[in-house]
C-alpha cells in the first residue's frame, strides 16, 4: 500500500508526547545524533515515535513469524505519519518448557515481558506502541505493558499454527503429549509416536487448539485492544500482513485521538473478555491473566469475579482440547467475531465498550451475521452446555478459589469424590503416573507448585496428557496449587489457593483424605473439620525451595496469590502518575 503523502507530511505537536524529552530543543542534540546515526531524517524525528514490540525468537514456532510481521506493522506506522522503533523481548515457550524445571520460568516470563516492554518504552520515551506476541505468556505480558504504560496501543497476535495430519485426522501438539502416555501404556508403537511428532506442528504459529495463546488472542479482540479479525488468520496466511499494516495505521489514529488502553480496558470490557473465554471453552490460565491485566488499570477483578462470569455464560464453540475443531476452523467461519456475535445476540456482551477502531463493540459487530451452515460455533439459544467451558470452584480445600476446564466433559463427570494421593512436586506425580502407581478413583494432589512455592506455578500438561494417553483421563481427578495447560482436559483443578507454600489447606492433606469436587455447584472440599485442619496446621512447617538466588528467587519474594492474578507489584491503584502523561 503506498504511503499516504498527506499523513507523511503532517506536522505533529509534540508538546504533550513523551518523545519530546528525546527529540525537541537544542539540549536534545546529543539524543538526536543517535537517531541520525540510525538513518532517520529530521522529518522522521519530528514525528511520534511508536514502539513496535515483539517476542520474536527461535525458541518455538509460536514466535518465528513475529519478526516479519513487525516489518509490515512498521510500514503501516510510516504510512500514517509515525516513526516506528522496533524492539524485542523474551518468551518462554510452554511446549518446550513443559514437564521439567524449565516450566518454572513460564509464568515468571509474563512479568519479565511486561517489565521489559515498560522499561524500553520509558527509557526511550516512545509515544505509542504496537505489541506482537505469539506464545502463551507473551500475550498477557504485552497487554499488561500496554495498560500499565497507557500510551495509545494496539495488540497483534502472531497467529495460530496449521493443524498437522496423522492417520487421516487433524492433530495438534496436545495429541503428541497424550501419545506419550499411550506409548508408556503400550498403546502406541515407537514408529507411530515418531511419525506423529514429525507431522503434528507443520508451520509457524502458536498451538492450534483453544489453548492459552488462542484464548488470549480471543481476549484481545473481545476486550477491544486488537483490531477485529486480527486474531483469526493462521500465522502462515498472507492475510496476516493486512492486519499488521492496519495495526500500524490504527495506532497512529489512536495517537491523534489520544485514545488510550485504559479508555478501552474497563470493568465491562473485562467482563466481555471473560464471556468469550467461557463461550469458547478457553484456557483456565485466563483466570490468572484477566485479573493481572485489570490490576494494571487499578480495576478490582479477581478470580471470583471471573468465575462468576464463567458460570453465567453458555459454552458455544466446539474447539479442542474438549471439542472437535482447531483455530483454523474458527477462522474459516468468521473468527472471534462469530463467537461475539452469538454472545451479543444472546444478550451477554456489553456492546457500548470502546475499541481500538474508535468504534464500540456493537458498532464493530454491526455487519457480522452469524453463519448458520457450520458446526464450529453454536448460537446462544442452542449451546453445547448452559454453563461456560471454564468453571470456578471454592470450598474448604480452596478458600481463595480454584479453576477447572469442563469444556467437552460429560455432565455425569462433573462431580468427583475420592481419596487423596499426595505428591510434593510435578516430577513425583509424573513418575507415579508413568509407572501406573495410582488407582482409579484417586484424587492426585500436586502441591508446592504455586507461585511462591514452585516458585513459578508450573503447568502440568505432561502429567495430565499421560493420564489421558493411558485411558485414565476421566477415571481420576487432579488438583494442584500450580496450573494446567490450556491443552489439558479432564477433571484437573488448578490455582488452588492459598497455596501449600503458605500453609494453605492443600499443604495439610494426607493420603486417604476424602476430597469432593462439584463443578456444577462450584465447590471443592476436603472431608475434614476445621479443628482437624487447625491441628495439622500446628504441625506444618514451611519448605525451602531450591531457588535461593536469581530471577526465580526474586519472583518468589514479590509474587501475590493466584486469586488476584499472581501479580508482582501494587498496580494501577498505587500510581501517582502514569507514564503516558510524562
Amino acid at each position: 500500500m503506498p504511503l499516504d503523502e498527506a499523513e507523511r507530511r503532517k506536522t505533529w505537536d509534540k508538546s504533550k508526547l513523551p518523545s519530546r524529552h528525546v527529540t525537541v530543543g537544542p539540549d536534545r542534540a546529543p539524543h538526536r545524533s543517535y537517531y541520525y546515526a540510525m538513518g532517520l531524517t529530521a522529518e522522521d524525528i519530528a514525528r511520534p515515535f511508536v514502539g513496535v514490540a515483539t517476542c520474536w525468537n527461535e525458541a518455538a514456532p509460536c514466535n518465528t513469524a513475529l519478526g516479519r510481521q513487525a516489518q509490515v506493522v512498521k510500514r503501516g506506522v510510516k504510512a500514517a505519519g509515525g516513526t516506528p522503533r522496533e524492539f524485542t523481548t523474551i518468551t518462554v515457550t510452554d511446549g518446550i518448557a513443559m514437564g521439567h524445571a524449565g516450566m518454572k520460568s513460564s509464568l515468571v516470563s509474563r512479568e519479565v515481558i511486561a517489565d521489559s516492554v515498560e522499561l524500553t518504552m520509558r527509557g526511550h520515551c516512545y509515544d505509542a506502541m504496537v505489541g506482537l506476541a505469539g506464545c502463551d505468556k507473551s500475550l498477557p505480558g504485552m497487554m499488561m505493558a500496554m495498560v500499565r504504560l497507557n500510551v495509545p496501543a494496539v495488540f497483534l497476535y502472531g497467529g495460530s499454527i496449521l493443524p498437522g495430519r496423522f492417520h487421516g485426522k487433524d492433530v495438534t501438539v496436545q495429541d503428541v503429549f497424550e501419545a506419550v502416555g499411550a506409548h508408556s501404556a503400550g498403546k502406541m508403537s515407537d514408529e507411530d509416536l515418531g511419525e506423529l511428532e514429525c507431522v503434528a506442528c507443520p508451520s509457524d504459529g502458536a498451538c492450534g487448539g483453544q489453548f492459552t495463546a488462542n484464548t488470549m488472542a480471543c481476549v484481545s479482540e473481545a476486550m477491544g485492544i486488537a483490531l477485529p479479525g486480527s486474531a483469526g488468520p493462521p500465522a502462515p496466511y498472507e492475510s496476516r500482513g493486512q492486519h499488521a499494516e492496519a495495526a500500524g495505521r490504527a495506532v497512529m489514529a489512536l495517537v491523534e485521538r489520544q485514545l488510550r488502553p485504559r479508555d478501552i480496558v474497563t470493568r465491562k470490557s473485562l467482563e466481555n473478555a471473560a464471556r468469550v473465554v467461557a463461550a469458547s471453552g478457553g484456557s483456565t490460565n485466563a483466570g490468572l491473566h484477566l485479573p493481572a491485566i485489570a490490576h494494571e488499570a487499578g480495576i478490582a477483578f479477581d478470580l471470583h469475579d471471573v468465575a462468576e462470569i464463567f458460570r453465567s455464560t453458555p459454552y458455544l464453540a466446539d474447539l479442542k482440547p474438549g471439542g472437535r475443531f482447531v483455530a483454523k476452523d474458527l477462522f474459516e467461519i468468521g473468527g472471534v467475531s462469530v463467537i461475539m456475535r452469538a454472545l451479543m445476540d444472546g444478550g451477554y456482551l456489553h456492546g457500548d465498550c470502546m475499541t481500538v477502531t474508535g468504534k464500540t463493540i456493537a458498532e464493530n459487530l454491526k455487519d457480522v451475521i452469524f453463519p448458520a451452515e457450520q458446526e464450529v460455533v453454536r448460537p446462544a439459544s442452542n449451546p453445547l452446555s448452559p454453563t461456560g467451558g471454564v468453571v470456578g470452584l471454592r470450598g474448604s480445600l480452596a478458600p481463595q478459589g480454584a479453576i477447572v476446564k469442563v469444556a467437552g466433559m460429560a455432565p455425569d463427570k462433573l462431580r468427583f469424590r475420592g481419596p487423596a494421593r499426595c505428591f510434593d512436586s510435578e516430577e513425583e506425580t509424573f513418575e507415579a503416573v508413568q509407572a501406573r502407581n495410582y488407582n482409579e478413583g484417586d484424587v492426585l494432589v500436586i502441591r508446592y507448585e504455586g507461585p511462591r512455592g514452585g516458585p513459578g506455578m508450573r503447568e502440568m500438561l505432561s502429567t495430565t496428557a499421560a493420564l489421558y494417553g493411558q485411558g485414565m483421563g476421566d477415571k481420576v481427578a487432579l488438583i494442584t496449587d500450580g496450573r494446567f495447560s490450556g491443552a489439558t482436559r479432564g477433571f484437573c483443578i488448578g490455582h488452588v489457593g492459598p497455596e501449600a507454600a503458605v500453609g494453605g489447606p492443600i499443604g495439610l492433606l494426607r493420603d486417604g483424605d476424602i476430597i469432593t469436587i462439584d463443578a456444577v455447584a462450584g465447590t471443592i472440599d476436603v472431608e475434614l473439620t476445621e479443628a482437624d485442619l487447625e491441628a495439622r496446621r500446628k504441625d506444618w512447617r514451611p519448605r525451602m525451595h531450591d531457588f535461593q538466588s536469581g530471577a526465580l528467587w526474586k519472583y518468589a519474594q514479590t509474587v501475590g496469590d493466584a486469586e488476584r492474578g499472581a501479580v508482582t507489584h501494587p498496580g494501577g491503584l498505587a500510581e501517582t502518575h502514569v507514564y503516558a502523561d510524562i
